[in-house]
């Protein structure tokens, strides 16, 4: 049996990988800031599935915390073979007037959490030889988009580094890009479905971005980019001068 490790499993994305992992058999260490929240979709799962479902509480900017989660993965008795680096949180775009506190905790979670725990997962992976590890980043890596783009863009160039090198050794790595998809993302920065400023055209199932994903992790694919739309879209903003594409980039949130 596999075991997977989800960051930020209690809701929106990494809820869904948690299910669809458990799906396809897969026994879960499932991470999240919010036990009441992170004990519903485990119960949810037992319920459907005969996979052993383990529960983390913990908040990734927090430093002893991050650390339970990299310890929990490099448990050699308890081999983690699949991790996926979910967890993030949004920001208004306007950097300026943000809290600095809280850009620092954004940093962290996006670009710190997934470097650490990417780090502590693969030892034991390559020493066996084979392993996964999905680092959820954004189309937003392809546009000037405030410090949500930035962060990244660094994951997406993070993660086809760590393919490069470390698929030939088993171990894929995968920067997983979804545009807009209907979770509770929005809702949590305070924008009520339909006030998000996002065409209908452009939203994404959930299902979908994981499911693509999980597929093109299991090709070996340094970038997974769901839906054609979007893969067209990130070609097309690849080719705008920086000021327009900065434009297009404070459309939605």
């Amino acid at each position: 049996m596999v075991t997977a490790l989800v960051t930020g499993a209690s809701s929106g994305l990494g809820a869904e990988y948690a299910r669809q992992l458990a799906a396809r058999g897969a026994d879960l260490v499932l991470v999240a800031r919010s036990m009441e929240a992170l004990d519903a979709v485990a119960e949810a799962i037992r319920a459907c599935h005969r996979v052993r479902v383990e529960v983390i509480g913990a908040d990734l900017t927090v430093p002893q915390d991050l650390e339970r989660v990299a310890a929990r993965l490099a448990d050699p008795e308890a081999p983690v073979e699949l991790l996926v680096n979910n967890a993030g949180f949004g920001l208004s775009l306007d950097f300026e007037t943000n809290d600095i506190a809280r850009e620092v905790d954004h940093l962290r979670v996006h670009v710190e959490a997934p470097m650490r725990l990417t780090h502590a997962a693969l030892e034991g992976m390559l020493a066996r030889g084979h392993g996964r590890i999905l680092n959820v980043a954004s189309v937003a890596a392809y546009l000037p988009r405030s410090t949500y783009g930035a962060c990244k863009r660094w994951v997406v160039e993070f993660s086809r580094w760590a393919n490069a090198v470390y698929a030939p050794r088993g171990v894929t790595v995968t920067a997983v890009c979804p545009g807009f998809t209907h979770t509770d993302f929005h809702e949590r920065m305070g924008l009520p479905p339909g006030q998000e400023g996002v065409p209908g055209p452009l939203w994404l199932d959930a299902r979908d971005v994981v499911a693509e994903s999980l597929r093109d992790a299991a090709r070996g694919r340094g970038v997974s980019i769901p839906s054609l739309r979007y893969k067209a879209l990130t070609r097309i903003a690849a080719l705008l001068p920086a000021s327009v594409a900065a434009g297009v980039g404070t459309r939605g949130r």
